[in-house]
């Protein structure tokens, strides 16, 4: 960090920068640029700046200029933080276009994209004034508590003022002895991060030598705890060449003081050392496997589109194979010395497919998503931005890193919706954002899916994209059968929904005796979605949303999957005092219990976001069901996307007709995709499996599609309605919430901006406003509104402008103002 240099009045500055900084502001601010850093200063470098009268941040300088701001005074930089920018020009132009497209702001995306140890913002200190003048015993008990200790530790920080105090709210106590002049508060900022340290043990010097060694040993009379440590590290030395100090001990049974009784008589010595939080592979490339006939013609196909087109969308079957022509390709760039990232739509997947890729790349390959701790999240950001790391996979959020070199973006499972962010801002979608990148780095684009968005494909077929096809399974093996079960034709007992119903539990048990094994899919968490009083049809709500309670009997308690809140269960209706409830549907909980009672010599095991909460519980249960320690997996979308097992003979889903009716107009698009997705887990080596979905509404058209894997008919019933009734591709979506504490001013809101964009010629474009299915969350009313535009870029952008200026305007109202507006560009 560069010492501030001599501040100087206003007017003799002559060039400036524009910061980003980690806040939500209209437009980027500019601060004064200081001589002397003029030929440090680069766009993408961290400066500390100061907003407001005191508050300081690490802000990435975006432009430098010599354009003068239109205000009186400018604020100037305060400190240089970095010798070297910490972001390429392509990722601030990255950062530029998704502000610019997804209505949010530079600041939010400065949040999202840097780990938090480069975020730097300022914590306020509180100095004791020894100069103060003031009898310390005047004060009261709670302002002598901080004074006393002031006056012994010289300052604190205000974490520290609110353990002494016991309480947060310790701002009014500081407030007054400000007043009082016993103290100052200033603000300081600080890294964060601090290297990880490891001691490692050394054989002293004097010792080295075979001879004085061997004198060493043979002459050794006492401590003989000593003498088997010394042996043991001669033995790791040996074997390991550098020996950490917990693996020593660890490894021999020793305790520390015998170590240290080795050290005190100069036989070993002690280092501390820097290391990595995450040490990468050996370096190697090995393609030791033959790709098909298919696949070979789908990599030249691909390499060849390469060449006319950066973006290229390949449509390849379930089991077909995808990932080894990914691997085929980025061999390919690692070979020419660029960078891949391949990105994946959920943490789960990334466990199995990165033990594939360090199979055949070593350590050429990393992994980044959000189970990271900051440290290291850092630490990768900079091996990746150094080069160090050519291969990248993780979820959306890798989309941010800081590569130098990009030759290749590959998103799988590009169809997937958890490519897009929902909250909270920059609601980017990756995919797109991957394919804007990835023309920023003059970098070729790969989306991948056996079941590709409309949109996508749609561009592939309108030739914006290029296309290519995998049609067959890889080793020749056909696509699963998919057979349905009637619930109509059978009983219900007892009035009670049926769960697994005996056609479906006698094929189960048929699989289990093949030795295979069965992947469930419900698309619920929980045990019961809700339930309902008997007697008045009361339903327990969450108090703070507009939703009803699911209960989870793991913790035996009624959770709001909105804000997270938990209830004790309802024990007698809040309405009419009955006792008597029935439970409605069910979810992935009570699916699991079910088929433990039905299969008690099954292993049954559950995947979904309650069961695989820890930093490495999805790579656990994922190698637990490839080794075949579990029979049956249920889960929730988790076992949907891309995983491959090898013994999986049967997928059962056991309610259909729940995919296939809900109000969205891709509603049938996301029903074909899960589907076709959870069906492509079952048969992928050797046998031909089999798909079973239990459903009430059997002559709905979807399925006929779906038992053909039939998604160009698919594809061409649904391209039509879109058409008909002007949907994406042939329009372009913006979803406008506004939300308040007050129904009345979330109401009131909308009004205001629907008849803002009426009176800019939007009018036409507007759908609603209207309240949601789910009104409230987390005590806030909501009502919404769409913007239904057509693909014309001059019109987006002009509704674009109005709308944002609309937002602003709202602010402008003093009964409006404290109204959150959530601006939603392609929603999914």
């Amino acid at each position: 960090m560069s010492n501030a240099p001599t501040l100087l009045p206003y007017d003799t500055y002559t060039h400036y920068a524009d910061v980003i900084v980690p806040l939500y502001l209209p437009k980027t601010l500019t601060w004064a640029l200081p001589q002397a850093w003029l030929e440090l200063v680069r766009p993408g470098c961290r400066v500390e700046v100061q907003v407001g009268p005191s508050k300081r941040y690490a802000g990435i300088v975006k432009r430098i200029h010599q354009q003068k701001p239109n205000f009186a005074e400018v604020k100037p930089i305060l400190g240089l933080l970095d010798d070297e920018p910490v972001l390429f020009p392509q990722q601030l132009q990255l950062w530029a276009w998704i502000a610019e497209y997804y209505l949010c702001s530079e600041g939010e995306i400065m949040i999202a994209a840097l780990p938090i140890h480069l975020k730097l913002s300022s914590e306020s200190i509180v100095q004791f004034n020894p100069d103060h003048g003031i009898e310390l015993t005047t004060l009261s008990d709670r302002e002598y508590l901080v004074a006393e200790a002031l006056e012994i530790k010289q300052e604190l920080k205000l974490g520290e003022i609110q353990k002494i105090l016991d309480t947060t709210h310790v701002m009014p106590i500081v407030k007054r002895l400000l007043e009082k002049q016993v103290c100052f508060v200033w603000e300081n900022l600080s890294e964060t991060y601090k290297e990880k340290k490891e001691t490692y043990v050394h054989l002293s010097p004097q010792y080295q030598a075979e001879a004085a060694l061997e004198s060493l040993i043979n002459s050794w009379s006492k401590a003989p705890k000593q003498l088997d440590l010394l042996l043991t590290f001669l033995h790791f030395q040996k074997t390991k060449g550098q020996v950490a100090k917990a693996e020593l001990l660890k490894k021999s049974g020793a305790t520390a003081s015998v170590l240290d009784g080795l050290v005190d008589k100069q036989v070993l010595l002690l280092e501390k050392r820097a290391v990595d939080r995450l040490p990468l592979l050996p370096r190697h490339i090995s393609l030791n496997f033959e790709l098909s006939h298919a696949q070979q013609l789908a990599l030249q196909q691909v390499e060849a589109a390469f060449a006319a087109q950066k973006v290229c969308l390949l449509h390849g079957v379930t089991g077909s194979g995808k990932t080894m022509v990914y691997i085929h390709l980025m061999a390919a760039m690692v070979r020419q010395g660029k960078q891949c990232l391949f990105l994946l739509p959920e943490i789960a997947l990334t466990a199995q497919i990165i033990r594939k890729l360090r199979q055949h790349l070593g350590g050429h390959v990393a992994v980044y998503h959000s189970k990271f701790n900051p440290s290291e999240r850092l630490e990768l950001w900079n091996k990746i931005k150094s080069g160090e790391v050519q291969v990248v996979v993780g979820a959306r959020s890798a989309l941010f890193l800081p590569f130098g070199n990009l030759g290749l973006i590959i998103a799988d499972e590009e169809h997937d919706g958890s490519y897009k962010q929902h909250d909270p801002s920059p609601r980017y979608h990756a995919r797109d954002a991957a394919v804007y990148y990835g023309l920023l780095c003059k970098a070729n684009v790969l989306l991948g899916s056996a079941t590709p968005s409309v949109e996508t494909y749609y561009n592939a077929t309108s030739g914006k994209y290029a296309l290519v096809g995998l049609n067959e399974r890889f080793g020749g093996l056909e696509l699963p059968r998919i057979d349905l079960i009637d619930l109509k034709r059978i009983p219900a007992t007892d009035g009670e929904r049926i769960i697994i119903s005996p056609p479906l539990l006698q094929a189960i048990e048929e699989t289990l005796a093949a030795k295979k094994q069965i992947i469930v899919f419900l698309n619920r968490r929980g045990y019961t979605p809700y339930q309902v009083c008997n007697s008045c049809g009361w339903i327990p709500k969450c108090k703070h949303c507009d939703v009803s309670l699911n209960y989870h009997k793991s913790t035996a308690k009624l959770h709001c999957h909105y804000c997270g809140t938990t209830y004790a269960p309802a024990k007698a209706c809040s309405n009419c005092g009955s006792q008597d409830f029935k439970q409605q549907t069910y979810g992935t909980e009570k699916l699991e219990e079910t088929l433990e009672t039905l299969l008690p010599h099954a292993k049954v095991a559950r995947m979904d976001t309650d069961s695989v909460r820890g930093k490495h519980s999805h790579d656990l249960l994922i190698k637990d069901f490839e080794q075949q320690k579990i029979q049956i997996l249920t889960g929730t979308q988790m076992v949907v996307k891309g995983l491959d097992f090898d013994n999986v003979g049967l997928v059962a889903i056991p309610d259909t007709d729940g995919l296939l009716h809900y109000a969205d107009f891709r509603v049938n698009e996301r029903a074909f995709q899960l589907i076709e997705q959870v069906s492509g887990r079952a048969g992928r080596k050797l046998a031909v499996g089999n798909v079973l979905l239990q459903l009430r509404e059997t002559n709905h058209p979807l399925i006929a599609m779906l038992q053909r894997h039939d998604y160009a008919a698919f594809f061409s019933a649904e391209i039509a309605n879109r058409r008909a009734f002007a949907y994406p591709p042939f329009s372009r979506l913006i979803s406008v919430q506004c939300r308040h504490l007050d129904r009345s001013v979330a109401h009131q809101s909308a009004y205001f901006l629907t008849d803002w964009m009426k009176a800019k010629n939007m009018g036409n474009h507007l759908v609603g406003p209207a309240e949601p299915s789910v009104n409230r969350v987390r005590n806030q009313y909501i009502m919404e509104f769409l913007l239904k535009l057509p693909p014309q870029q001059a019109i987006i952008t002009a509704a674009k402008a109005q709308l944002m200026q609309g937002i602003i305007d709202l602010k402008f109202q003093a009964a409006l103002k404290r109204t959150t507006v959530v601006v939603n560009v392609d929603p999914v």
